[in-house]
């Protein structure tokens, strides 16, 4: 059975940015009731307040709340989700938050090492820790954790990030075992290279299309009307990747020169990444 976005509240993680804005904007202009979480607590707060004034969200009875949230810490989703507690139990929530530092492994900080797990990974199990089991008391609920591509094939020059994600879709795959019987369902959703701040000056593989913020959010939705285990963006990049990966190495790396796949993190335009390296090297 399809369920109607109306009568949901959707939490959002790293919602003032890229894929968390738009699924905000996406599920409000359904009557979503949606709260986001962001580290830029002004940013986050101004987001949800022009969404939420937007004709299209305040025609459908949308509301979007914004709140600070550092994912790492447990502690800040406590004091986020009493921030946000007046739009009603969640029934959705959506781990997006998430970093991209691109580099040789040995020239990467021990810090940055560090932070790229914390928010990629222990962000989504504290999320996990802090929402599910209201939901399980509820009945039921959706966990949707959004991992990456590289979470299946990992590419060069981006070493800790790839483990990182690698992780993510095996947190998501042993929580929906978990949590299936206990009427919670898990969604990990996969997008190729994003047209989003993070992944500024990355090239796709060739023959593999580069997608949106928007993209990556209408899958979501869909995985809210219609739960289901993976989602890839674009959704044929799985039938690529898994098929690749049945083949002896030797070939599969082969491929990967082929389209160039090897060459994607490595190749990526220094300057036009500039400002978002900057920025979440330095942010706490």
């Amino acid at each position: 059975m399809t369920r109607d976005l109306a009568t949901l509240s959707v939490l959002v993680t790293g919602g003032a940015r890229g894929i968390g804005r738009a699924t905000a904007e996406r599920l409000a202009r359904q009557g979503a009731r949606v709260a986001i979480g962001d580290l830029d607590a002004d940013l986050v707060r101004a987001v949800a307040a022009e969404i939420s004034a937007s004709p299209a969200v305040v025609a459908a009875g949308g509301r979007v709340v914004g709140a600070e949230l550092d994912v790492t810490e447990r502690d800040s989703w406590d004091a986020f989700l009493a921030a946000t507690a007046d739009l009603g139990p969640v029934d959705v929530l959506v781990n997006n938050a998430g970093i991209m530092p691109l580099g040789p492994l040995l020239e990467e900080p021990e810090a940055l090492t560090r932070k790229i797990v914390d928010v990629n990974l222990h962000g989504i199990i504290h999320g996990t820790k802090a929402v599910v089991p209201a939901m399980i008391g509820r009945g039921g609920g959706h966990v949707i954790n959004v991992a990456s591509a590289v979470g299946r094939v990992p590419l060069p020059n981006g070493a800790t990030y790839s483990a990182s994600k690698f992780a993510a879709v095996g947190f998501s795959e042993a929580l929906r075992g978990e949590l299936a019987p206990l009427g919670v369902q898990v969604t990990a959703v996969l997008p190729n290279v994003v047209r989003t701040e993070l992944g500024a000056g990355v090239p796709a593989a060739r023959g593999v299309k580069a997608v949106t913020a928007e993209d990556v959010a209408a899958v979501i939705e869909s995985a809210i009307h219609k739960p289901r285990p993976e989602l890839w963006v674009p959704r044929y990049a799985q039938v690529i990747a898994k098929g690749a990966l049945v083949l002896p190495q030797r070939v599969q790396d082969a491929m990967a020169r082929l389209i160039k796949a090897d060459k994607v993190l490595s190749s990526a335009d220094h300057e036009a990444r500039a400002a978002y390296e900057a920025r979440v090297r330095t942010q706490h």
